[in-house]
């Protein structure tokens, strides 16, 4: 099989396999998120663009990795667009993504902001849980930074 460019538009079955997803979750989430719009070609056949891709990964990297509900992620894309949340395999990139998004930094202090899209999508028992470990994270940096 040959290896398509870069640029090439990839079929649903392709991007499944990149993402390591199933087509219908591909297609759940054309329903969801209306920025992900693969060209239709006859029969209904779907092609993505790169970009598409690129979304996709952001979606899927938010989603499953810092644990974003499907709410959670469409208030981000609406309120930082979707071009803000594609997904680059550069660790500078990633580095901005996740300081954008999750708050992930060296030194942890959540903003009021990441705190309440925590709170949206988390119980306030799972919620007041992580808090704790998040505290005890913080005292255990502190002793390790202070030796």
């Amino acid at each position: 099989m040959a290896i398509k460019s870069p640029e090439a538009f990839r079929t649903i079955s392709e991007v499944s396999k990149d993402l390591s997803l199933p087509q219908h979750v591909l297609r759940f989430w054309e329903t969801k998120f209306s920025q992900i719009k693969p060209i239709k070609r006859g029969g209904g056949r779907r092609y993505y663009r790169p970009e598409d891709v690129d979304l996709l990964k952001g979606i899927k990297n938010l989603l499953y990795s810092d644990g974003y509900t499907i709410r959670g992620v469409q208030k981000v894309i609406k309120e930082n667009g979707s071009k803000n949340i594609l997904f680059s395999n550069t660790k500078a990139n990633m580095k901005i993504e996740q300081k954008s998004f999750t708050g992930n930094e060296n030194n942890y202090n959540p903003e009021p902001e990441v705190l309440s899209r925590a709170a949206e999508s988390l119980s306030d028992n799972k919620r007041k849980k992580l808090m704790d470990v998040m505290q005890n994270l913080v005292e255990l940096q502190n002793k390790i930074s202070s030796k």
